[in-house]
């Protein structure tokens, strides 16, 4: 059946958790490529075969036509499918921009196609360069915080001469407390590496 591959392509995105992305499924995606692929050439089969049948492409309206419009929707469809899949993708991507900053993780980037790594790394170089050019980081709170400055607490080794805004350097070993800028340590909440102690 046309176009079954690539609706299973498409029902992966809701199989998962909203906002969290599922492996890349290469093998699934080449597999509706190779079905477009399939798809384009029958249309072309078809045409030619009206071509040398001397038929008006246009206004025949024989079984040949019916098939490669056949061929045709159901290329329409893949397309539209694989789009869908991709665009999703990237939107999640681009979100996890402004939650976990320039850097992925590990376990997301082991999800990601190779293209996907790549329009990541342009997606925040492009972000950076708009905020340098700004002189302004739109990755903080959009409502000011009470106190600029907060307490946290390391949870993994980040390890030391960090340079922070204020261009002091700082050790940050695991477990030690440290009372920094919000927008210094933002950075290392949202990859996990700190906490913020509250209360």
């Amino acid at each position: 059946m046309y176009g079954r591959k690539a609706c299973q392509l498409v029902k992966e995105l809701t199989t998962g958790e909203k906002g969290q992305l599922m492996p890349f499924n290469s093998d699934l995606f080449d597999q509706v490529i190779a079905e477009c692929g399939q798809h384009y050439f029958e249309i072309q089969s078809l045409t030619r075969k009206m071509e040398e049948e001397g038929l008006d492409i246009e206004t025949t309206k024989n079984e040949d036509h019916y098939g490669s419009l056949i061929h045709h929707l159901s290329l329409v469809r893949n397309k539209r499918c694989l789009m869908a899949y991709l665009y999703n993708r990237a939107e999640i991507l681009r979100n996890l921009t402004w939650k976990v900053g320039p850097v992925l993780p590990q376990e997301i980037q082991e999800k990601l196609s190779h293209l996907e790594e790549d329009y990541f790394k342009k997606h925040s170089a492009s972000l950076k360069s708009y905020m340098s050019k700004l002189d302004l980081d739109l990755a903080v709170d959009m409502v000011p915080p009470k106190d600029p400055y907060i307490q946290v607490r390391v949870l993994d080794d980040i390890g030391d001469g960090i340079v922070l805004s204020d261009d002091k350097t700082a050790n940050f070993a695991p477990h030690s407390m440290h009372f920094l800028k919000r927008t210094d340590a933002e950075q290392f909440i949202s990859r996990g590496l700190m906490e913020e102690l509250t209360g």
